[in-house]
């Protein structure tokens, strides 16, 4: 971020002819902070901590460190880019739920223009990284994800059905795949492995936020599943994806991708997030919904850190 600030000029003391106070005209720090608010910054870390970990898995040892950075980058400009998309796609509706009204764009601090033009900059940035510094499979891949996610989930399915979070979770889980790409420079089963593990934490993970914000996506008007179906069927959808997850999060083990330290990562991790499933289909509050949500971040994050860990150290301990 800029050191330089207060170079804007001061805001005029009240909206002409209308006596009321003006807006502070943004400082250029303020205006870095809106830019920066705008990419979602903890959900593209969490896709840059997963495309890493596909960095780290796809060799034994340790992967050229100019193509993890570049790919590093690379990835974050791109999933930046589609975090700016989807804001200004959903202006109107973030504007009406308290968990996204706090948006640059739903609070009008920036234009349409503004939004559009820093997406277009950071995807052709990052595209142009990825194809130079990296290889070109790796950059369609990442637009690819980039099209899923700015278009096809959110303008597309996000709107019109109830099954928007498991359609659209497809894009959401190619993170470590497309860091396997960056350093293998092709599509693996390893890494395919990661992709169905992603795709099937996200249903549990969002349908349990969307189960105690269930009033702010009926007066954004969106077909949520808690909307549509009810809290009831929406647990007990979250209890079947959880143990549906649990299963698959065993396969690298299966497939001799990892060793025991994973494994037993996967079982405390997964045992303690198919408990948690059930308490809450069998009885329900918000509190506990939210618990949920919290540790599904965890559970995921936690689990990567397990198999890179046995990634490294099996072969020691072999």
């Amino acid at each position: 971020m800029s050191t330089i600030s207060d170079t804007v000029a001061p805001p005029v003391a009240e909206q002409a002819g209308t006596g009321v106070p003006a807006r502070p005209a943004p400082t250029l720090g303020s205006r870095w902070r809106q830019y920066y608010l705008l990419t979602k910054p903890r959900v593209v870390q969490l896709i840059v901590f997963c495309a890493l970990i596909g960095m780290l898995l796809a060799t034994p040892g340790l992967p050229d460190w100019r193509v993890v950075l570049a790919a590093t980058a690379g990835i974050w400009l791109v999933a930046a880019a589609a975090a700016a998309f989807n804001c200004l796609i959903e202006q109107h509706i973030d504007a009406r739920m308290a968990r996204t009204a706090w948006r640059p764009t739903a609070k009008g601090e920036l234009t349409r223009v503004q939004t559009v033009s820093f997406s277009a900059v950071l995807c052709a940035l990052g595209s142009a990284l990825l194809y130079v510094a990296v290889n070109p499979l790796t950059m369609w891949l990442t637009l690819a994800t980039f099209v899923g996610y700015a278009v096809v989930y959110t303008v597309v399915l996000k709107p019109l059905t109830p099954q928007n979070i498991v359609i659209g979770g497809a894009s959401g889980a190619m993170p470590p795949l497309l860091g396997w790409a960056a350093v293998r420079g092709d599509v693996g089963a390893e890494a395919l492995l990661l992709v169905l593990i992603i795709f099937l934490w996200t249903p549990p993970h969002f349908w349990a936020l969307a189960l105690y914000r269930t009033e702010d996506y009926r007066r954004a008007g969106l077909p949520m599943l808690p909307v549509t179906h009810g809290a009831e069927f929406t647990r007990l959808q979250v209890l079947l994806y959880t143990l549906i997850l649990f299963a698959a999060t065993l396969l690298p083990f299966v497939h001799g991708m990892s060793g025991w330290i994973y494994l037993a990562a996967a079982v405390v991790l997964g045992g303690w997030f198919v408990l948690l499933a059930w308490q809450l289909w069998r009885d329900y509050s918000d509190a506990l919904a939210r618990k949920t949500f919290r540790f599904s971040i965890w559970h995921l994050s936690l689990l990567f850190a397990a198999l890179l860990l046995d990634h490294y150290l099996m072969p020691w301990l072999a």
